[in-house]
């Protein structure tokens, strides 16, 4: 049978010419950077609940939801959003649920209840439910007016179901926000310093220039389309520096080696020859790891479809970075044969 495999389709010894491309990759990177810097103070990032806090009600009606329910909660609430959730695949209900999420709401003079737990409330998570009521209520009032509650059995002819609430405060989404910054800087840092211990400064310079470029690439995305930026998307954003990351020791390994290897050659055709001995093995690494992404892009649901987003686009430009700004970087950085990189456990080869 005839092998079709990937490895047999790649080159042996492929000689992509990267290095002379690298003016222009800069001028896209820059590009792209200040694109996302600009949608950052026009648009901004689309907060989910996590970091703005707020109340989201998943909302049954037993049917295809009404058509203008979008139009009628934001008329209501202003910030107010409305996402249908389609039913996992082979269920015997063919209709969506609705899920609508409430902002933050302004705290509100309300009468304490004399309880342990009502005194233990503030007055911003009485104004969640407040805002919450008046939803149900709304809702109550407009999709099904005629709707009685039975005064024996309590039932509620009413086919307006209300099945989970979530509500996050002010306090905790603006905590949450803090940590996920720490985390991503904290992150960023410990790169650097892994790197620069390992090789060279400029390789942990280089890399760490890499990594923020994916980042605001990505936060860039997110503010264009306006897609809710939430606590998942944060670990997909870590799970893209990691990846990234390994990429790009990958290459400068590499690199280092070749510098080893071949004293004479000019510091571009070393960092281009490394570049195409790892190509293979970042292409196949690529390819998989989006097959997958793919899948839980398409199958994963409304509560996965961010996150797989966001690594579908982090590993394109993490592969991309690692190629295209993290190796060229060394030659704007003047990356010499120093003496580490010179130390080998044999004797080196010269070009």
């Amino acid at each position: 049978m005839r092998d079709i495999s990937l490895v047999k389709l790649l080159p042996v010894e492929p000689r992509v010419p990267f290095i002379k491309g690298r003016t222009i990759a800069a001028v896209l990177s820059i590009i792209g950077v200040l694109l996302s810097m600009f949608f950052f103070f026009t648009k901004g990032l689309n907060y989910g609940l996590d970091f703005t806090g707020g109340v989201v009600q998943t909302v049954d009606f037993g049917e295809a939801p009404p058509e203008d329910v979008q139009v009628y909660v934001q008329d209501l609430f202003d910030g107010s959003g409305v996402q249908n959730i389609s039913q996992p695949p082979g269920s015997d209900i063919t209709y969506e649920y609705v899920r609508i999420s409430l902002p933050l709401q302004p705290e509100a003079d309300t009468p304490q209840a004399t309880d342990v737990a009502a005194e233990d409330r503030t007055a911003q998570d009485d104004a969640q439910q407040i805002a919450l009521q008046a939803l149900n209520e709304a809702l109550r009032s407009r999709y099904c007016p005629d709707a009685v509650v039975d005064p024996v059995t309590g039932e509620d002819s009413c086919h307006v179901r209300y099945d989970a609430t979530e509500t996050v405060s002010g306090k905790v989404s603006g905590e949450l926000r803090r940590k996920g910054l720490i985390a991503v800087i904290l992150a960023l840092g410990l790169v650097l310093a892994y790197i620069w211990f390992r090789f060279e400064w400029q390789f942990g310079a280089g890399a760490v220039v890499a990594l923020l470029h994916d980042v605001i690439l990505t936060l860039g995305v997110f503010e264009l389309f306006q897609i809710e930026f939430n606590l998942a998307i944060v670990a997909a954003i870590l799970t893209i520096v990691g990846y990234s990351l390994n990429d790009t020791v990958i290459v400068y390994d590499r690199i280092r080696e070749n510098l080893r290897k071949y004293k004479k050659m000019p510091m571009a055709e070393v960092i281009n020859i490394s570049i195409n001995d790892t190509l293979s093995r970042t292409i196949m690494t690529s390819v998989t790891t989006l097959l997958a992404l793919t899948a839980l892009y398409v199958l994963g649901g409304p509560g996965l479809e961010g996150f797989a987003f966001a690594m579908i686009w982090g590993v394109i430009v993490g592969t991309y970075s690692s190629i295209f700004v993290a190796s060229p970087l060394l030659l704007v950085l003047k990356l010499k044969r120093g003496a580490r990189i010179e130390q080998t456990g044999g004797e080196a080869q010269t070009a």
